[in-house]
C-alpha cells in the first residue's frame, strides 16, 4: 500500500493549523493536478475491482467526486453523491456525525442507491471515521452492497480505518501517515 509513498508525499501539501488551530492539512488537491499523480491513483484503485461488477460509486463532498467520477468511468458504473446537508435538490436521506473539527449532516438522495447494488465509496482522506462512518450509515439504508471504501490517504494516528474494521469493513488507501508530523 505504500508503493507510492514518496512520491505522493513530495506532492501533497500539509498545511498547518487549517480549518482551525491544532490541525494539519493534508490537501490533496495538488496530487489532482498532477497527471501523473492522478492516473496512477485510478488505475490502482481500479485495479483492486477488475472483473467485478460494480453498479455504483459514491463520492464523498467534495474531493470524493474527483474520485469517484474517474473509478466508475473506468469500472463502467454510475456515480451516486454524499453531499452537505442543504445541497441536493430532491428527497434526501441524511446522517449526522462528528468530524475532528466539529459536528456535521451529510445527505444523499434516497433513490439514488437500489437495493443489492454493489458500491464502492470514495473520498480523498480517512481521519477520525466520522464522514466515512455516515456515508456508510446512508448506502446500508438505501439497501447498497459496499464492495469496496478507497481513500488516497489513511491518517493512522487517528481512529478511522479502526472504527471501520470495527463495523466489518477493511478501507483500502494508497498512502498512510502515522503521525501529524510535516
Amino acid at each position: 500500500m505504500q508503493k507510492y509513498r514518496e512520491y505522493f508525499d513530495q506532492r501533497i501539501r500539509k498545511i498547518i493549523n487549517f480549518p482551525k488551530a491544532g490541525i494539519l492539512f493534508f490537501d490533496v488537491t495538488t496530487l489532482f493536478e498532477d497527471a501523473e499523480a492522478f492516473r496512477i491513483i485510478i488505475d490502482e484503485m481500479v485495479e483492486r475491482y477488475t472483473g467485478q461488477k460494480i453498479d455504483k460509486v459514491v463520492g464523498i463532498d467534495a474531493r470524493g467526486f474527483l474520485l469517484a467520477s474517474a473509478l466508475a468511468y473506468k469500472l463502467g458504473a454510475g456515480i451516486s453523491v454524499v453531499r452537505k446537508k442543504g445541497k441536493l435538490p430532491f428527497t434526501t436521506i441524511g446522517a449526522n456525525y462528528e468530524k475532528e473539527y466539529g459536528l456535521d449532516t451529510i445527505e444523499m438522495h434516497n433513490d439514488t442507491i437500489k437495493s443489492g447494488e454493489a458500491v464502492i465509496i470514495a473520498d480523498d482522506l480517512l481521519a477520525t471515521g466520522g464522514t466515512i462512518l455516515a456515508s456508510v450509515d446512508l448506502v446500508e439504508q438505501l439497501g447498497g452492497r459496499i464492495v469496496g471504501i478507497e481513500f488516497l490517504v489513511n491518517l493512522s494516528f487517528l481512529p478511522g480505518y479502526e472504527k471501520l474494521k470495527a463495523r466489518g469493513y477493511l478501507a483500502n488507501y494508497l498512502i498512510s501517515y502515522d503521525n501529524e508530523k510535516v
